[in-house]
């Protein structure tokens, strides 16, 4: 799997997309990298299926992987997963996604960023995605980090909770913080975080460049694989 990751990488180089190339497909907050955290610090993406803007296969999919990119760059040091939270308020048969992006979409996830994910949160979920997440949707590792909440459901509202603070959790979502997403305020932010990944990347080429004249010195397996994942 590594190897054909690693040749994905060489020709779709995820690395090198931009806020410009995809900030018509972030227009309604459907897919975005949360303020807030989870009690650890680590990166919360919120995905927002019910505000499906567009019908371009490619740009959907470039779409998630520059926010996947982004939410493993903005891991806090020490940890190399994020946390998903999949809000489906509004959702009906009308927003689904075609099969096809739905397919590649999984393929980048599962071959792509398979051990990238430490939790997921399926927020107000139609009941019948409980049986086909699980078991046609996902791999059995990764069905085993879905978690299946429902605003009304206090029970099933404490297990995330215990993962991401009420008091930082938007109110639209169970908490009590009234922020909401603003695509200019989130526009500001990628094109800051563009930079830095920017750096990141050069720093890396610059690092391969001029490896034979550090000698003695070997490169650290957690940056090959947060740089490689």
């Amino acid at each position: 799997m590594l190897k054909e990751s690693l040749k994905w990488r060489a020709t779709k180089r995820p690395e090198d997309i931009r806020w410009p190339d995809v900030s018509v497909e972030a227009e309604t907050g459907k897919m975005y990298r949360a303020t807030f955290t989870d009690r650890e610090g680590r990166t919360v993406v919120v995905m927002r299926p019910a505000k499906q803007n567009t019908s371009s296969h490619e740009g959907q999919l470039q779409y998630l992987v520059y926010t996947l990119e982004n939410a493993v760059l903005s891991l806090p040091e020490g940890h190399d997963k994020m946390v998903w939270l999949i809000d489906f308020t509004g959702w009906t048969l009308a927003h689904a996604t075609p099969f096809k992006t739905a397919r590649d979409c999984m393929n980048v996830l599962q071959n792509h960023y398979p051990e990238r994910l430490s939790i997921a949160f399926l927020f107000n979920p139609p009941k019948v995605f409980e049986a086909s997440f699980k078991e046609v949707l996902v791999d059995p590792k990764s069905a085993q980090k879905l978690n299946f909440v429902y605003k009304e459901n206090e029970e099933s509202m404490k297990t995330m909770y215990n993962h991401i603070d009420p008091e930082v959790l938007p109110a639209e979502f169970g908490g009590k913080n009234n922020a909401v997403y603003n695509h200019e305020d989130y526009s500001k932010l990628m094109t800051k975080d563009d930079i830095k990944t920017a750096s990141f990347w050069a720093a890396d080429v610059n690092h391969v460049i001029n490896v034979d004249s550090v000698p003695e010195v070997k490169p650290q397996p957690s940056l090959i694989v947060a740089k490689a994942s």
